[in-house]
């Protein structure tokens, strides 16, 4: 499988202040190399590396990590899209092979309106002209804006991270299933099956809860728009690898195999434009 959502970093407790204290699992560095065996034991043969934190060094830093481990097939980086020179960055980073699309945190913008920003729409648009793919974080409830957002830029290939992360530990997810049926029409929007135990009860989570929320995105998405994703090491917050990946496998069981290779491989691949 190709893992469509990992994370690499050298831990620094100042920077890295979204890691708490209860997180612990995750203060530490994590590289592509370390854990090869795990990754191995899990079928999954490459991934794409996906920022963290929001800053040019992280781009360059991944950028490294891919240049030295055929394990990284991309980065989706970070650059800011809301730059009056964006439009330099972005050519400056287009020389780079790696960089298949970028990613801006905006669960943590407090701005409702933030994704029709002026300054943020056009970094957008200029995505679309570099030939760039966006990671689209958001939390439930900016899910209205977001889907205004994928609307107003048709022409944009766009990933729904996490399926927005549904609130799985309250198991309140009817206004979330309200909104995220809202894509089912947006051809431009994929998204990625992650990062959902950790919006459970960490080592207590539901199976059930889980596959729920996956056939959902079934029903959205489709086997054609959808990818599989590890959120890893943030997933061992919540349960280890292994288990995700058995749920994960559970939850498309019973799909054909050509559709079982585009959610676990080839939509991957086909979304961020890699040839391997």
């Amino acid at each position: 499988m190709i893992d469509s959502h990992q994370h690499f970093w050298n831990y620094n407790a100042n920077r890295d202040v979204w890691i708490t204290e209860d997180m612990g699992r995750i203060r530490k560095n994590f590289y592509p190399g370390d854990s090869v065996e795990l990754f191995a034991n899990n079928e999954i043969s490459g991934c794409i590396a996906v920022q963290a934190d929001s800053s040019e060094e992280e781009t360059f830093f991944l950028i490294s990590l891919a240049e030295q481990s055929d394990f990284i097939k991309g980065v989706v980086g970070w650059v800011d899209l809301q730059a009056k020179d964006i439009e330099s960055r972005l050519t400056y980073f287009s020389q780079f092979e790696q960089i298949v699309g970028f990613r801006h945190v905006v669960q943590s913008e407090t701005d409702p309106n933030f994704l029709s920003r002026p300054d943020f729409s056009k970094g957008i648009q200029l995505l679309e002209t570099f030939d760039f793919a966006y990671d689209l974080l958001i939390y439930p409830n900016q899910l209205n804006s977001g889907i205004d957002f994928c609307k107003k830029n048709s022409n944009q290939r766009i990933v729904l991270d996490h399926l927005a992360k549904p609130p799985i530990k309250t198991g309140d997810i009817a206004e979330w299933k309200k909104n995220i049926v809202k894509f089912k029409e947006l051809e431009n929007v994929s998204a990625k099956i992650s990062g959902l135990i950790t919006e459970a009860e960490w080592f207590k989570w539901n199976e059930k809860d889980i596959l729920d929320v996956i056939e959902i995105s079934l029903e959205v998405f489709g086997p054609d728009r959808l990818m599989f994703g590890t959120d890893y090491p943030v997933v061992l917050v919540a349960d280890e690898l292994s288990s995700w990946v058995t749920t994960f496998k559970k939850s498309i069981s019973k799909l054909s195999a050509d559709e079982i290779k585009k959610i676990t491989v080839n939509n991957c691949l086909q979304f961020y434009k890699i040839e391997l």
